[in-house]
């Protein structure tokens, strides 16, 4: 089977990558915008393909022939896309039409990732016949490329929507919850977390491992691809604080008001995954086996 993947330089698709390249049954052919950035070189092919480029897109999906594509590149800085709007539009938007009338033209599976930000977050945990009602600019573009693909008429598809990603990027190019909680503490940081925020977060590794078993089961429809548990970021600190042994008294519980962000963020969201258990066999680490999986990632960085 031959599965594309965008996005091939940032965390989702670097933890893809890892995952299918490692399968013999999988031609894996990974795309990202300018050169490949990946720390290894096995298993998979490398093509340079932007996604805002409608030619670049037709012309590299329609020279490979994928059987599957697993569309993950997408602007995800909230607050950067509520201020340059025309790039988060024709990023997390038109590229998506483009991506879409690739699969067409070649009858490629499409597995498109999305997020709990297309919803308010006045009623989460929210399952996979939820409402959107986004309150972001970015929610507003990732609703829209929702309805770019439930429309795609002649293309088979699927939706893998997902919750605050986290996990370390081979680079170290990206923090996290876990990251920063443990940097912060073990410099003797005072930190405010808030408490009125509600989450599932998820694991990178788990979101790869879920679109893998969309793309391969070409399972199709909606699916919430999350980890298990709700939490509050400050439940999610404490987590951290106790596995590495680290002063708790330094976390001082805030609500989302104290903060100035650009962007509103939906208050309780968190996904019922029920579906993906039972129609997938997808099975998510919990937030603590999440933080141990880190730490052991860290420790193997320490020379």
């Amino acid at each position: 089977m031959r599965i594309l993947i965008t996005g091939a330089n940032g965390l989702l698709g670097q933890k893809l990558v890892d995952l299918l390249a490692k399968d013999a049954s999988i031609d894996l052919v990974a795309t990202a915008r300018g050169e490949n950035r990946l720390p290894y070189s096995e298993g998979y092919t490398y093509r340079s393909m932007d996604i805002t480029n409608r030619q670049q897109v037709l012309d590299v999906i329609g020279e490979v022939r994928p059987d599957a594509v697993i569309h993950g590149a997408a602007m995800t800085d909230v607050d950067k896309c509520e201020l340059q709007k025309d790039d988060c539009w024709l990023q997390n938007v038109m590229a998506v039409e483009y991506i879409v009338e690739g699969c067409r033209q070649t009858g490629a599976f499409l597995c498109h990732v999305s997020t709990d930000f297309i919803f308010d977050g006045e009623a989460g945990p929210y399952d996979e016949q939820a409402e959107g009602n986004p309150i972001s600019f970015y929610g507003w573009s990732k609703y829209a490329a929702e309805k770019v693909v439930r429309n795609a008429s002649g293309v088979r598809w699927a939706i893998a929507r997902t919750v605050l990603v986290y996990g370390i990027a081979h680079d170290m190019s990206r923090s996290n919850i876990i990251l920063w909680v443990k940097k912060s503490l073990e410099d003797g940081k005072k930190i405010n977390v808030v408490t009125d925020q509600f989450r599932s977060p998820t694991l990178a590794e788990d979101l790869a491992a879920g679109c893998a078993l969309i793309a391969t089961k070409r399972a199709e429809g909606i699916f919430n691809i999350s980890g298990k548990e709700v939490l509050t970021p400050y439940e999610m600190a404490i987590q951290t604080a106790d596995f590495f042994n680290l002063d708790k008294s330094l976390i001082a519980q805030a609500d989302g008001s104290t903060f100035k962000q650009t962007a509103r963020r939906p208050p309780r969201t968190g996904f019922i995954i029920d579906k993906a258990r039972t129609e997938l066999g997808y099975n998510p680490h919990s937030f603590s086996e999440g933080i141990a999986m880190l730490a052991d990632q860290i420790s193997q960085r320490v020379v």
